[in-house]
Order: structure tokens, then sequence, then C-alpha cells
């Protein structure tokens, strides 16, 4: 039996909300997650009936919240050069994919040419079923330059296989959809792939280029303003005491001295911004006077003047663009900044070279601790608390200035759309960032989703009963998937359970 129809004997996750008791269309979920898009798909009344997830530790969440068990590999389920099919049949077909690349031998094309990768797999399954509905989610990389071929394949194949599919992509991120339509503040730029089973449709869709794409990242929603309406506040628990979020004495440190040079640079400005170019304090050690100043000395002498340095010519012209507007920085304020790199003891071992680097892009807030924070290799970027930057499955983690702490994973699972009772058994907090930060936003499928049921109404409603069953699904749903996902009650609630039951096999 496959991994992934392993049961870990709870019930299914309850949405005491859904229109009917019978589900309104069935889906299966691929390279599942812990589950963004189940949480859609449940909340429009879909029941789901195929799970896989390779990762133990997302699976074992995925089970713990929907009842459902996901643990598997897909390569082993469904493979059409091997005649293995233990997907079941279904009516949408969900994946968030990873993105490989295909052969490009000129002798093969469409499905023929995905062999070997993992959407070979996926187009195994839709090639065996026929799912009235496919919907694909991968990084906006899937269509940048260097998988240009890869994408122009995969729209191939779905026409191959018989599915009304748009030329252009569906690019949409969940920073743009007001709250009341199930948005987040989180910039998270995803390529949506939707299609719709209507073969008599795909000779037309080759000739013109298909249907527009279900959404794109210039959709306007009345005059909601992201940058203006959005408030990352709005999200976050009220408590500077969240363990396992806490700053270390470090971190605080660096913030602090930073903070400083904020306050100080203000009124030097003169009513102008602050730099919005990366500050490289090493940089200012180009100039000769710095050389000669004892840092670790209690007490040093300020330079009358400064002898600007030459730029090194052979630099790609963005460093030497950079250099140039850092060194016209000190050398106009060096009085305030030697005394204040000193106090901090900047170029000591108390700040590594990467802590030495600022970046401001949060424009007039006040003060760092002001601002939404990432420590990153190119240094301390600062930005405006209205929504937050992608959230990814490394150790960049947001801090909240406001809080004096990191984003906790709570308040990351609200940015993805998840409601406060999905659960997170016995993991370490490390494996909830990774989860969350390759997730797929709740709120941008239901979005995505409806946009394309919508837009394709006409042939879903001509698509059988699967089809129509769909249109009416969406039809009747809330303008927000937070609506029915409220009512979320996790079938493990029972901790001991749930870990025996994730111990299996």
């Amino acid at each position: 039996m496959p991994l992934a129809s392993r049961s870990c004997g709870c019930p299914g996750a309850k949405l005491t909300n859904v229109r009917s008791s019978s589900p309104a269309f069935t889906f299966i979920d691929l390279f599942a997650g812990i589950g963004g898009f189940h949480a859609a798909m449940k909340a429009l009344g879909g029941e789901c009936v195929y799970a896989v997830e390779i990762d133990k530790q997302a699976a074992r969440v995925y089970e713990a919240n929907w009842g459902h068990p996901a643990l598997g590999d897909i390569t082993e389920d469904a493979d059409d050069d091997l005649g293995v099919m233990n997907v079941p049949p279904h009516d949408v077909l969900c994946a968030g994919f990873p993105c490989q690349p295909f052969s490009k031998s000129g002798a093969q094309r469409g499905m023929d040419e995905t062999r070997g990768t993992l959407f070979f797999n996926i187009a195994s399954i839709i090639k065996a079923h026929r799912p009235s509905v496919v919907m694909l989610e991968n990084v906006r990389n899937l269509i940048g330059p260097r998988h240009e071929h890869e994408y122009a394949v995969i729209i191939e194949t779905l026409r191959e296989l018989g599915y009304h599919v748009s030329d252009v992509p569906t690019v949409f991120s969940p920073h743009l959809l007001p709250p009341e339509l199930g948005g987040a503040p989180q910039v998270r730029e995803r390529v949506f792939i939707t299609a719709t089973y209507a073969p008599d449709q795909v000779a037309k869709d080759v000739e013109f280029g298909g249907p527009l794409p279900a959404a794109t990242m210039a959709d306007k929603f009345g005059d909601f303003d992201p940058k203006r309406d959005w408030h990352i506040e709005d999200l976050l628990d009220d408590t500077h005491n969240v363990p396992g979020c806490e700053l270390t004495d470090a971190e605080t440190h660096w913030i602090s001295a930073w903070d400083e040079f904020v306050q100080i640079m203000r009124p030097l400005m003169g009513g102008r911004p602050l730099p919005g170019f990366p500050i490289w304090a090493d940089a200012w050690l180009d100039f000769p006077e710095m050389s000669r100043i004892s840092w670790s000395a209690k007490s040093i002498t300020i330079p009358a003047a400064v002898t600007m340095p030459t730029v090194d010519s052979s630099l790609p012209a963005w460093k030497q663009s950079h250099l140039r507007k850092n060194y016209d920085l000190f050398a106009r304020h060096f009085a305030d900044i030697i005394p204040w790199a000193h106090q901090w003891r900047l170029y000591s071992e108390v700040f590594p070279p990467s802590r030495r680097k600022l970046e401001w892009q949060a424009q007039d807030s006040k003060s760092l601790w002001d601002t939404v924070m990432h420590m990153r290799p190119s240094g301390l970027r600062a930005k405006k608390p209205n929504y937050l930057p992608a959230l990814v499955a490394i150790t960049q983690t947001s801090i909240i200035g406001s809080r004096e702490r990191r984003i906790s994973p709570r308040e990351t699972a609200r940015l993805q759309g998840l409601p406060d009772t999905f659960i997170f058994p016995d993991q370490p907090d490390s494996a909830t960032y990774r989860q969350m930060g390759n997730g797929v936003n709740v709120g941008a499928v239901w979005h995505v989703f409806r946009r394309h049921v919508e837009r394709d109404r006409a042939l879903l409603s001509g698509n059988g009963v699967a089809g129509a069953r769909i249109v009416e699904a969406v039809a009747g749903a809330p303008s927000r998937s937070s609506e029915i996902l409220a009512q979320h009650q996790p079938p493990c609630t029972d901790r001991t359970v749930c870990r025996t039951a994730h111990r299996r096999g």
C-alpha cells in the first residue's frame, strides 16, 4: 500500500460552516506541504481524496490538521511510463511543484519532454484522470529567463492533454488583496497556472494564445492601497514576550547602534530623506585618517579634515556607485560618524562585517524600532511596518521593531492565511518557519481559483456534473476563506495520539 494512503485513524478536519455535508467536489493535493491548497479547497466545500508530501515533518503537520495522510513519494504513485497509477479520480488537481529543467533535445515536445522530472508525474495523473481544473503554483522564477523553456513546455503539455490555459502566467501576491477579500500583509509573488479541461478549445488557444490570466499584479480592488492600508501590527500578538523569538544581546546592540546612527543623521539631512543606498561602514575605513585612530582607546581625537579615497575603476559599476555615495556621506559627516562608531565599538569583534551595513528602506519611520528588520548577509535591512517581504525557508526571520522580537511561528501562519486553530504538534520552531516559507498562501489560492472558475464558468458548466459543482461551490462561497477556516477544528487534538500515529512505519 502506498505511504500516502495510510491513515492515523483520526477523523477528518471539521469546518462547521461548510454549506453541505456532501462534498462539492473532490481534489488532490500534490507536494502538499502543510496544506495551504487543502485549506482553500476544503473551505470551498471540497474533499481531499489523495495527498502526497515527501517531507516527514510537513506531512505530520498536514495529517494532524486535516486528518488525511500525506507522507509519500509521487514518483511511486504515478508514472505513465511504468503503468503505475495509485492516485484516485478527482475533480481538481492542486500542486505546488518544484521547477526542474526539461530536456531540450528538439525531438521531444510536450509531455514527452518532461520525462525524468516531477512534472511528468503530474502530467501522468492528469492524463489518467482528466480533472476538470488543474491549479499549479510555483515561484516567480518559473517565468524568468532561466526557465522560459520549462514554462512553455508546461503550457504545451497541458494543451496536449486537452486543457484550456493561458499563455500568460497568473502572477499574484496576497498583499494586493484587501483583508476583506482574504489578503495578507506579505509580498509573496507566485506564479499560478490554472487550466480547465476543454479539449474543443485547444486549437483556438494554440492559435490565439488562450484566455487572459485569472489574476494579475495590476488588479485593483476599489481604492485599496497596500502601501497605505496594510499594517503588520494588525496580525501581531500584543506581547513582547514570545518564547524562542527573543533577540540576542548582540542583536539588540547592533540595532541600538544603528538606531542611534539614524537619530544622528536625521537633523544632519536637513529634512531630506535618510540615504536609501546601502550604508557600508567598512568603506569608511578607506579614508587614510581612519587608520590612525586607535579604536580600542577610551578616547580618540577627531581629525580636522579627511582625504577622499579614490574609487577602484576595475570594480563593477554598481559597487563603484555605492562606494562613492558612502565616501561622500562620510566626508560630509565624519565629525559625527567617528564618535558614534567609537562609542558602539563598530570596528571590533562586537560587530561582524555583515552587521556594519545598513539598508534603510523605511522612508520616514522615526526609529529602527518602528520598522520591520532583517539580519541579512548584505546587512541590516529596515522596512516600513506595512507589509513583510516573502517568508522564506531560511533563517532571515523578520524582526518586529515595535515588539523587540522576531515574528512568531503563529504570526507567520496568519501571514499564510491559516487559522489560529492550526497546529504544529511537537516540532521545533525552525521547522514551522521552514514550512511557512515553503507554503502557498491560502488567500492567494482562494482568490486565483475563484477568478479562474468565474472566467471559465461556461466551459465548466458544460463539462459534466463535476464542473457544474465547482461553479456552484465558487458562486456560493464567501469573499474570503477565513470566514470558514475560523471554524477549523484539527482532528488530532490529542497530541499523544498524533505522536503515536506519526511514528508508524
